[in-house]
């Protein structure tokens, strides 16, 4: 699963043709969510609160590339990196 982001102990990640709809998985101290690209909810998993407010903050940010990164990935190419948070 590569690796989109990585910033305060949080990995970003996308799967290789997963299925829709778009998402993405943060994981942190081994607590996992996907996360709904459009939407931004969280539709598996559960984190710290400190931490999911950090990845919606990101994704927020960076929702046009997380939409490119999902297309790339849906076609088995290797998604584009995304600046992490600062």
């Amino acid at each position: 699963m590569p690796e989109l982001s990585r910033f305060y102990g949080i990995i970003i990640r996308m799967f290789y043709g997963d299925h829709a709809p778009p998402h993405f998985h943060a994981v942190y101290q081994g607590e996992e969510v996907q996360l709904n690209i459009e939407s931004l909810e969280v539709m598996n998993g559960a984190m710290r609160r400190r931490a999911l407010v950090l990845v919606l903050e990101w994704a927020a940010l960076h929702r046009d590339e997380l939409r490119l990164a999902w297309e790339q990935a849906s076609h088995n190419q290797e998604p584009s990196k995304i600046e992490p948070l600062d």
